[in-house]
């Protein structure tokens, strides 16, 4: 089961890092980063999911799934 979710987690990035690429290149750039943060978001989920072996938080923001996934001291 828990291979399952991770791979959840990263076939949503990667779909939305593909739309980012379109929106890119119609030079939607809002949505280029909104989807860019989707993209991490996911994969942060992922590793998560991975790493502790538990359903993610319900929450968005980036530097607290990293602190909850024990990311954030490896970050500079």
């Amino acid at each position: 089961m828990e291979n399952n979710n991770v791979s959840y987690w990263l076939e949503l990035s990667e779909y939305d890092l593909k739309s980012a690429k379109v929106m890119f290149k119609g030079a939607r750039y809002l949505y280029v980063g909104f989807l860019c943060h989707q993209v991490i978001e996911k994969a942060l989920k992922a590793y998560y999911v991975k790493e502790l072996k538990t359903t993610p938080p319900f929450i968005h923001s980036l530097s607290k799934l990293a602190e909850k996934s024990d990311l954030y001291e490896k970050f500079t």
